[in-house]
């Protein structure tokens, strides 16, 4: 294993910034951290490292972020449809690894800032890992891109090297033998994540390479590939292998020879690809030329492909001028014949090619990476990363850990080269990813879905289901006989049965909205008949299903079990109602859930008629409405105000605080200032505190040993605590402190934590350093214990999703006795969100004091 993956030596840290008190003004304390998080390069994948919605939720990272982070989703309505539709979609989500690093800022200041620590350039320098531990950058001679890229290779191949056969292999050799120039040039196109032709003209990276011609003509040199099949792939298969080829379907496909890049003069060969290069302004230059209109650049674009290809010659569809004098008197001759030139002949009538002439012109030589090499790479960070979401910031974020000076937590290290066991394990989920994105794309990508959309869903699940029968046979017994330590929940989510069970949730979505209600509850109960994949979804199965047999089941069987109508009713009715029953004592049915399924099921035991005393009553978790509270205060209004990048101005508004004198502050302080005249203590966080506690309260369990979650020396967390994987491979740890939390014994546990981290500013997700140990424990102290635990299992089962919608405020009070409440801010026309709604639940739930605060304007000024 590679220098990187080892345990680190304990680095010393740089001063600890002053400690802040949470009794001083939030925006104080604000300036100690980045107010905005960096923008990532956008790639939709949906639930790609976790199975519930995460829509406008920022990542989270070690340190609180202090500004707003609501996310849309929320607990189901009544006919789980829009549930559904927000578990699906999802904003750009970081890879496992790079969630699970610390904080940094991976722009080019940064990394021009560490490749200063760079030996003298008469040094030897040595390989990717030697650099990392001595900082050694040279420009024009080494890169931190490429050598995280090099990184990421040699851990591949030192560990795995079974998952790539001889010909992949030789690529590998090749590659090794570029030089620094042609490898720098191919990891920089290759991190814009696309194979697509790019204008040699316009590469500008002449700090690294001195010479771009020469470094694309080294990419693009011809290389043989070994002809004979490698020896060391297993034989196929007698009879599964046959069945098992739909699912594995290779994309790296090498001939003899190979290149790492292609050339424009030997594959552009149309207008249609060759116009796709162009600017805007060539393409408006040339639809002029061409004599055709269009309103943006992709009608230009269309409108001179349609022209080159109509507006042909008149030799070119093989007609011939004649002279037609004299042809009434010669009417009964005919033409000789002759032979007509083809379409695309002759210069007349070749517009085509005229066009794509023209357009190369313009363009000059291109270069594009090769396909099969580029989906080879892309299948190396698959297997380094486990996962298919990684972008230029995951290839640098370990690098820049690595060389960071900050302490981590001490914890065992291991990755397993047996997640694919086999090349054809790791094809097939491949293969499985491919499917699940077709869906994705069927569904969210493009545009409203129609009924042939909907056919074409189910038409991919009826080819996949089987296969997803055999994987759950298969995981079930590797869970009994292979897996220890509880790996197996984090692991299986890299088996093509985690793509496969979401292909299938997405299907009987698809059901439902074809009314095929009969179909659909079959496969919900086929789907809450696995423990395997997807944990985190039974809770929307539950609901779904108990509302088809509430509203629908009972005229769909053929052979209804009672022939009276109304009996029937009541029959699936009870079946509901059991249904509830069973989802309220499964403890994979997250909490998030409940309240609508106890209002389901109280509703259904009233129209049985059971008797009252039989009946449910869940009185002591029914929900208070919030508390009203208002706040006036002076709102301010700037004259001609305009927002970023010249765009309106923003919709936060500015208030004055009078009791801390002139200056603009946000409604959440103005409201905050309030409280605290009313004897609260508190602070602005948006989570902040409630994810330090967290990592006070657990920090021994999010570091316990588990197979496979601790792949580097450098995190701040195990992999899979952003999954639903976290909570059931931990469940009796968990549940031990969540007792002890209830118990009341939170504030010891946050005073040996800090005993023994504090002086190292141990970088831990979630907790931030900076808020003072006596708050913290004033706070614990005034937490009710079971609330508090109640609050951490949410936490705990859905850290990744749950990160935002916590109220703006945080108080707790000691006098006239100890109590802890939430507030959510509000100014005018500014409504809750759903998972602000969910939070609300969630806490009145628990039995915690929660308050709506609207700030009102007694008073406009204008400034």
């Amino acid at each position: 294993m590679d220098a990187f993956l080892k345990r680190a030596s304990s680095k010393s840290s740089s001063t600890p910034p002053k400690t802040l008190s949470l009794k001083e003004k939030p925006a104080r304390v604000a300036e100690a951290h980045p107010r905005k998080k960096l923008k990532r390069e956008e790639r939709y994948k949906s639930d790609a490292d976790s199975d519930e919605c995460h829509i406008d939720t920022p990542p989270l990272r070690p340190q609180p972020t202090l500004e707003r982070g609501d996310t849309l989703d929320g607990p189901a309505d009544s006919d789980v449809a829009v549930e559904s539709r927000a578990e699906d979609t999802q904003a750009p989500m970081p890879t496992a690894i790079e969630s699970s690093l610390p904080e940094i800022q991976p722009d080019e200041h940064a990394i021009e800032e560490y490749e200063r620590f760079k030996a003298s350039q008469d040094n030897d320098t040595g390989g990717a890992s030697a650099r990392l531990d001595s900082r050694a950058w040279v420009r024009g001679k080494s890169s931190i891109y490429v050598d995280a890229f090099n990184l990421t290779l040699d851990t591949v191949l030192g560990e795995e090297a079974h998952l790539f056969d001889d010909k992949e292999k030789r690529v590998f050799e090749e590659w090794a033998s570029l030089s620094y120039e042609a490898q720098f040039l191919y990891v920089r196109l290759f991190l814009r994540k696309t194979s697509s032709w790019h204008r040699i003209a316009r590469l500008s990276y002449y700090d690294d390479v001195t010479d771009i011609n020469a470094a694309v003509k080294e990419l693009q040199g011809t290389r043989d590939l070994p002809r004979e099949v490698s020896p060391e792939q297993p034989s196929p298969a007698p009879p599964s292998q046959s069945e098992l080829d739909t699912f594995i379907q290779e994309q790296c496909v090498f001939e003899n020879t190979f290149a790492f890049a292609d050339a424009s003069e030997d594959f552009i060969d149309n207008v249609e690809e060759a116009v796709s290069i162009l600017g805007l302004d060539e393409v408006k230059s040339l639809a002029k030329e061409a004599k055709v209109q269009g309103k943006n650049k992709s009608d230009l674009a269309r409108a001179i492909c349609r022209m080159s290809s109509q507006q042909t010659g008149l030799l070119s569809m093989g007609l011939r001028r004649v002279n037609t004098d004299g042809s009434m008197s010669s009417s009964g001759q005919h033409t000789p014949d002759r032979p007509s030139p083809s379409p695309g002949s002759g210069d007349d009538g070749n517009r085509r090619k005229h066009f794509l002439d023209k357009i190369l012109a313009m363009t000059g030589p291109c270069v594009r990476l090769s396909l099969p090499v580029f989906r080879l790479f892309e299948r190396v960070h698959l297997v380094f990363y486990r996962s298919t979401e990684w972008t230029e910031k995951s290839l640098t974020t370990i690098i820049l850990a690595k060389i960071s000076k900050r302490n981590f937590p001490s914890y065992i290290v291991s990755r397993s080269s047996s997640i694919f066991a086999s090349r054809e394990k790791l094809l097939e989920f491949e293969t499985a990813m491919r499917s699940e994105y077709k869906v994705d794309s069927i569904l969210e990508f493009n545009g409203p879905v129609t009924e042939s959309g909907l056919r074409k869903v189910v038409e991919i699940f009826a080819t996949i289901y089987p296969r997803w029968k055999m994987i759950l046979q298969e995981e079930l017994e590797k869970e009994e006989r292979v897996y220890e330590s509880g790996e197996g929940a984090y692991l299986r989510r890299l088996s093509p049965g985690h793509a496969y069970t979401r292909i299938v949730h997405k299907a009987a979505s698809a059901l439902g909205r074809l009314k095929e209600h009969q179909r659909e509850h079959t496969l919900l109960g086929e789907l809450l008949s696995q423990r395997l994949f997807h944990l985190a979804r039974r809770g929307s199965w539950y609901q779904r299903k108990a509302l088809l047999e509430e509203h629908y089941m009972h005229a769909l069987l053929p052979n209804p079990a009672y022939p009276d109508p109304e009996r029937q009713k009541s029959h699936w009715k009870s079946i509901a109602a059991a249904t509830c029953e069973t989802a309220l004592e499964d403890p994979d049915c997250h909490l998030k859930y409940h309240y609508d399924l106890q209002k389901r099921l109280v509703k259904l035991e009233k129209q049985l008629k059971i008797p009252v005393r039989l009946q449910h009553d869940f009185g002591h978790v029914r929900l208070k409405k919030p508390e009203e509270h208002y706040v006036e205060g002076v709102q301010l209004k700037k004259l001609d105000a305009v927002g970023k990048n010249k765009r309106g101005p923003s919709t936060k508004t500015i208030w004055a605080d009078e009791t801390e004198g002139e200056g603009e502050y946000s409604v959440e302080s103005m409201c905050l200032s309030w409280y605290r005249d009313q004897g609260w203590k508190g602070y602005h966080a948006e989570g902040g505190i409630i994810r330090t506690l967290f990592a006070y309260l657990f920090f021994d369990i999010l570091f316990i040993y588990v197979p496979n979650v601790f792949q580097t020396a450098y995190q701040t967390c195990p992999l899979d605590l952003h999954t639903d994987a976290f909570y059931p491979t931990r469940a009796s740890e968990i549940n031990h402190r969540l007792a002890e939390i209830a118990n009341g014994v939170a504030p010891k546990l946050i005073e040996e934590i800090d005993r023994r981290e504090r002086e190292n500013r141990t970088c831990v997700v979630g907790l931030n350093w900076d808020y003072e140990l006596q708050d913290l424990l004033e706070l614990a102290e005034c937490f009710d214990g079971a609330a508090l635990a109640t609050i951490c299992k949410v936490m705990a089962q859905e850290y990744g999703q749950r990160g935002g919608g916590i109220p703006d405020l945080i108080l707790w009070r000691t006098e006239p006795q100890k109590e802890c409440m939430f507030a959510e801010v509000k100014s005018a026309n500014d409504r809750l969100s759903d998972t602000q709604r969910l939070w609300i639940h969630v806490l009145t739930g628990a039995g915690l004091r929660v308050a709506l605060c609207n700030a009102v304007a007694k008073e406009v000024r204008e400034v």
